[in-house]
């Protein structure tokens, strides 16, 4: 069964919102789940995305609050749930600090997609493995072999295997680029490979899950909490159409 892992940024549509839609990705069926840390400047992100952010960040939401709506739901929501973020504001809350509170609210990993391999070597590895946390590397088109090697080297959990080199959101045949997903498909990989950005629908999950061992929805799933007062209805069947 391949692998469903729905994105949505934490405080949206409303502050108080994040334990009501993440309830609601794991009772519609996903698997996992990548809750996005509102930033100033996403800069991985596309439009969709980037007003999700600057709306959440509107509402009041800090690292703060939603560690504290984490702690809310660390029982009832079992599926696997990750973080993605950018590396600033963490510092400025505490990378350690940041880690074990992770560990206490149920967060199983991170992705930051602007942390440098290097950097994560050198200083960050060791803390997110005294606190028995996950994190994911991006890879993309463009990457070499050896470096998806590398990279698949320091990601647990998964390897995020991003569709095409853009931000997210951007419609792209590129999505279903299948030589790319062969190379992945071939190589000698530690982690199962998750392929994200662009995917909307079930017929893009579909096809770029044939070479691969899931898929990565965001973007139409942010646009459904921002845009439809009935949200709940429509994203709760917008997972299902797709799993």
């Amino acid at each position: 069964m391949k692998k469903l892992n729905i994105y949505f940024t934490a405080g949206i549509p409303e502050l108080e919102d994040t334990t009501k839609v993440a309830k609601l990705v794991q009772k519609s069926g996903a698997d996992m789940m990548e809750i996005g840390i509102p930033y100033s400047d996403p800069v991985a992100d596309g439009e969709v995305i980037q007003k999700a952010h600057i709306k959440a960040l509107q509402n009041g939401m800090t690292i703060e609050k939603l560690f504290e709506q984490l702690s809310k739901i660390k029982e009832s929501v079992s599926i696997p749930k990750i973080l993605m973020g950018y590396i600033n504001p963490i510092l400025q809350f505490g990378f350690e600090k940041f880690c074990q509170k992770c560990a206490e609210v149920g967060v199983s990993g991170l992705i930051l997609p602007d942390l440098p391999p290097i950097e994560f070597e050198r200083k960050y590895q060791s803390i997110l493995e005294k606190y028995g946390l996950n994190f994911t590397f991006l890879v993309t088109p463009e990457t070499s072999d050896e470096r998806i090697q590398y990279l698949d080297s320091l990601s647990s959990g998964f390897l995020y295997a991003v569709s095409s080199s853009s931000t997210t959101g951007n419609s792209t045949k590129e999505v279903k680029n299948q030589e790319y997903l062969s190379r992945l498909a071939s190589l000698p990989l530690k982690n199962p490979v998750m392929i994200g950005f662009g995917i909307k629908n079930k017929a893009d999950f579909t096809s770029v899950t044939e070479q691969a061992d899931g898929g990565i929805i965001g973007t139409a799933f942010v646009d459904i909490l921002m845009e439809n007062k009935d949200w709940e209805t429509k994203a709760s069947e917008f997972i299902k159409s797709v799993k």
